[in-house]
């Protein structure tokens, strides 16, 4: 794991870090991989990117083979870490399952570090920024968690909102939920308090109306009104450029991402106010689901639940994309309780997306209010526009081609019905399923064993990558605990392919 003491030293860093070695070249992977090929391979991977990438024992996105710095979203710099997934909560949680499927330590030290790591960047309000950097230059910005057990309570001038934007403070809360609930976790007194500083921002966050805005910067306001949703008289066609992070927000999947935190976090502590802000959620998609002709949902809202603007690509508009993340959401909550009121809105909704679909198949992202109209921007001035002929390039304005998938994905989860999901999510529960699960994970495992460099990295377009960390160290981990579990009849999987090589 690095430190500052890395950064003071990076002139007598290892030959290994300034002039890694190309990758060997392997012989194919074993049709069937054996459980210890495997374990060895997460194990090395693990051992590199702890070793070599992290920083304080966070993650950024990916870094040159030089390792010469960290690389986000946003920047780069030596000492910056991601908060936004594939950053330090996905890479955090990703060690931790490791850990539980192998009881290798060497996992959940990696796991320990990383949690650390978001408490020491954990803000006043109890969530994170995108990011972070331990350049003190940059740290000295924000209010912290530990700025307030100092005793410094006005955070002045200092940054202190926390994003619920692309899943990042969801995700931290996430990790640390599911590290605190270990065994090791339970008696980690300051990882408790992390977990619960945050979880108590959250919920305090939540609007009267039960929705979360983009960014929270402290309690939500009791005298906001609690009212549907509705089609201002008229709105703006040109971009106000004002701050749109207050607005109710369901932009990147956000709400989403904080039911499953908010589920998650009632079935491991059977904490009420869990739920009961679960089902507050629920009411506020009912509520922000706009009236005929188009009843869906806007990406974003203002305090009188009109559709707003946010960015200068993004209008008030109803939206396909968090029309569907608004479904998804729903059906969350649905399988969580067994309400059938939050399925009530599905069938309007897939009426409105049929006779919204474009000719080509697919869907815009935005359409005008009420005209229903798909409603675009240039591409250098950003005007508004109903054509399509020159589009942004950054950002999708249209959906991609296998979006009808995901519309099938939410029919198919309400036919199958409530029970069979809980079955289906619950997981294998005999030796013949597990080896299944196992047999099935075998692509996924062979093209991780393949493409992992003699160093231990993933790379994407010769970079060392921490997405493809997470995908393949995850299903190597799904594959290992399904073939330990297979018993007898994963045996004969291995026994059949040896037969068959002879």
């Amino acid at each position: 794991m690095r430190s500052f003491a890395f950064l003071i030293a990076c002139i007598g860093i290892s030959a290994f870090a300034q002039t890694p070695a190309p990758a060997e070249k392997k012989a194919p992977a074993p049709r069937i991989p054996q459980i210890e090929t495997v374990t060895a391979a997460m194990k090395k991977a693990a051992t590199a990117y702890r070793r070599y990438v992290s920083f304080n024992g966070g993650y950024a996105w990916s870094w040159p083979q030089d390792i010469s710095t960290a690389q986000g979203e946003n920047h780069s710099s030596p000492t910056l870490i991601m908060i936004q997934p594939p950053g330090t909560p996905a890479m955090g949680l990703c060690f931790l399952e490791a850990w539980r499927a192998t009881k290798d330590p060497l996992y959940l030290q990696a796991a320990n570090e990383a949690a650390q790591c978001l408490i020491w960047c954990q803000l006043s309000t109890g969530g994170w920024d995108s990011d972070f950097d331990f350049d003190p230059r940059r740290a000295v910005k924000y209010h912290f968690r530990r700025d307030l057990l100092a005793g410094e309570t006005e955070p002045g001038s200092r940054h202190a909102a926390s994003t619920l934007d692309d899943n990042k403070t969801q995700s931290a809360l996430l990790f640390l939920l599911e590290l605190a609930h270990t065994e090791p976790g339970k008696s980690d007194a300051d990882l408790q308090a992390a977990l619960k500083f945050g979880m108590d921002g959250l919920l305090a966050a939540q609007e009267m109306n039960g929705g979360w805005p983009q960014h929270y910067r402290g309690p939500a306001d009791p005298t906001a009104p609690v009212k549907p949703a509705n089609y201002p008289k008229d709105w703006l066609h040109i971009w106000p450029n004002i701050d749109y992070t207050p607005h109710y927000t369901l932009n990147d999947g956000n709400l989403y991402w904080v039911m499953r935190l908010l589920l998650r976090a009632h079935a491991l502590d059977h904490d009420p106010r869990y739920l009961a802000a679960a089902e507050k959620l629920g009411d506020f998609l009912l509520l922000a689901r706009m009236p005929a002709p188009q009843p869906a949902w806007a990406q974003q809202y203002d305090r009188d639940m009109q559709p707003v603007w946010a960015r200068k690509f993004e209008p008030p508009a109803i939206s396909s994309v968090e029309s569907l993340g608004a479904l998804r959401t729903l059906v969350e909550l649905w399988i969580a309780t067994g309400d059938e009121k939050w399925l009530a809105p599905v069938p309007e909704v897939m009426a409105w997306f049929q006779r919204s679909k474009l000719p080509d198949g697919r869907w815009a992202r935005f359409y005008e209010l009420q005209t229903n109209k798909p409603l675009y921007c240039k591409q250098k001035s950003y005007q508004l526009t109903y054509e399509d002929t020159d589009l942004p390039t950054h950002y999708g304005f249209k959906t991609d081609d296998d979006y009808q998938k995901d519309l099938d994905q939410v029919t198919a989860t309400i036919a199958k019905g409530r029970e069979t999901m809980l079955i289906g999510r619950a997981g294998p529960t005999e030796p013949r399923k597990w080896a299944k699960e196992a047999k099935s994970l075998i692509p996924k495992v062979n093209t991780a064993l393949s493409t992992l460099t003699r160093q231990g990295f993933w790379l994407d377009e010769k970079k060392i990558d921490a997405g493809l960390f997470v995908k393949h160290l995850r299903a190597m981990t799904l594959y290992i605990t399904a073939a330990q579990n297979g018993g007898a009849p994963f045996k004969a999987l291995l026994d059949s392919e040896a037969k068959a090589g002879k």
